[in-house]
């Protein structure tokens, strides 16, 4: 998981793989492993990438 989390960058979108109530997120950081993304649903998450892999989305 963290090599595909190793690509998200600041202002991707991204979806949680198992919590599709969250909506899309946008990427703030990526930072020794712990990716920040503000989800439209949820809010600002802190997400570990060594336990969740995230779904880039490229349709916004």
């Amino acid at each position: 998981m963290d090599d595909l989390n190793a690509i998200l960058t600041p202002g991707m979108l991204v979806r949680h793989p198992g919590m599709p109530d969250w909506g899309v997120g946008q990427v703030q950081s990526n930072i020794g492993g712990k990716l920040t993304v503000n989800f439209r649903e949820a809010g600002k998450i802190v997400i570990d990438s060594s336990r969740i892999g995230l779904l880039p989305v490229f349709d916004g």
